[in-house]
């Protein structure tokens, strides 16, 4: 059978049209869950994308279909992020500021959460894949850290995302993402240590 995800995915490229209605309902869905609106139906997403909720459901069978793109797309934008980094950054700089981006990513799940829970108990892979994908985005971070001699080269990236997991962990706690933002960067700096000097 297949999943909802495949099931809301397009299997050929959309129309002009179909792809800008597409984009509008994810962004209107993204909006409303990062507002607190976690209860937004169908009806109210696609008047705010502008659109007719046939037009919602042809892309996008169920609610649950929607919410698992919306999450789905943060992910892709996030795990494309490290070579656009490297490209202009130094690898310790754009490790810093994935590490960043990963928090961000946490406060939209944060935003999101009540809606996401309505997939967590279906036997959706998203969740796991997910958490694959930005273990290789760190892992390819590292990796160039420490061939440039800036980063130790102990670490795995699934083993820094678990270590990021629990400082995101605090998000429960009002005001957790400026702290988050701290002991990330103390989490870096314990990257650097252990570097081997240079003769």
């Amino acid at each position: 059978m297949e999943d909802s995800l495949s099931a809301s995915r397009p299997s050929r490229p959309l129309r002009a049209d179909a792809r800008r209605n597409r984009e509008a309902l994810l962004s209107a869905a993204r909006d409303a869950f990062l507002a607190g609106d976690t209860e937004a139906h169908v009806e109210e997403i696609a008047r705010s994308a502008g659109v007719a909720v046939g037009t919602l459901y042809r892309h996008f069978e169920t609610r649950e279909a929607l919410i698992e793109e919306v999450y789905r797309k943060e992910v892709d934008d996030l795990c494309a992020s490290p070579e656009h980094l490297l490209d202009h950054h130094s690898p310790e700089e754009a490790l810093g500021r994935f590490l960043l981006l990963l928090v961000d990513h946490a406060a939209v799940g944060k935003g999101m959460s009540v809606a996401l829970e309505s997939i967590m108990a279906t036997d959706s892979p998203v969740f796991e894949d997910a958490r694959t994908r930005m273990g290789d985005a760190l892992t390819r971070l590292l990796d160039a850290g420490a061939a440039a001699g800036t980063v130790r080269g102990d670490v795995t990236g699934p083993t820094l995302l678990r270590a990021l997991g629990g400082i995101c962990a605090m998000r429960v706690s009002e005001g957790w993402i400026d702290e988050a933002r701290q002991i990330t960067g103390l989490l870096l700096d314990g990257l650097r240590h252990g570097v081997p000097r240079a003769p």
